[in-house]
């Protein structure tokens, strides 16, 4: 997992005024890295209004439609910690994970974030922890 989460696709201590907002930079983020095309931004937004990302525990998973799969160009992940949290359909979100799977990695990727943040201890974790370093961290301790 370390090469798809990198400390550039991390921002800790975001702050984030509504669900659209954080689509957005986490999608940004998979943009400027080079993972997606403009397009798959648009595609997670979409997305999200056919079904919630929200997935519990304070987490959510944003990704692209069934349709983006041309605009992913590699496999990559984006990482947004919100503190304070971000309102998404009525449920507190602190940890906003944009996902770019490639040749149907994307489920892989899915169940690997879904084992990590099933415990509320990584999630508390990953909510207060005060470097990138320390994220990926917790992910590559998970062995996912």
């Amino acid at each position: 997992m370390s090469t798809l989460l990198t400390a550039q696709n991390i921002l800790l201590n975001t702050s984030l005024s509504t669900k659209e907002e954080a689509i957005e930079k986490a999608g940004r983020i998979l943009v400027e890295q080079g993972y997606v095309t403009e397009n798959y931004v648009a595609e997670m937004k979409k997305r999200e209004e056919l079904t919630s990302t929200f997935m519990g525990n304070f987490v959510a998973i944003p990704h692209g439609t069934e349709e983006a799969k041309t605009e992913v160009i590699a496999s990559g992940l984006s990482f947004l910690q919100v503190p304070e949290g971000v309102e998404w359909n009525g449920e507190e979100v602190k940890l906003v994970i944009g996902i770019a799977g490639k040749d149907g990695e994307h489920l892989e990727l899915l169940s690997q974030i879904a084992i990590v943040c099933s415990e509320m201890e990584n999630v508390e974790k990953l909510a207060s922890a005060s470097s990138e370093q320390e994220i990926i961290q917790i992910f590559e301790d998970a062995d996912v």
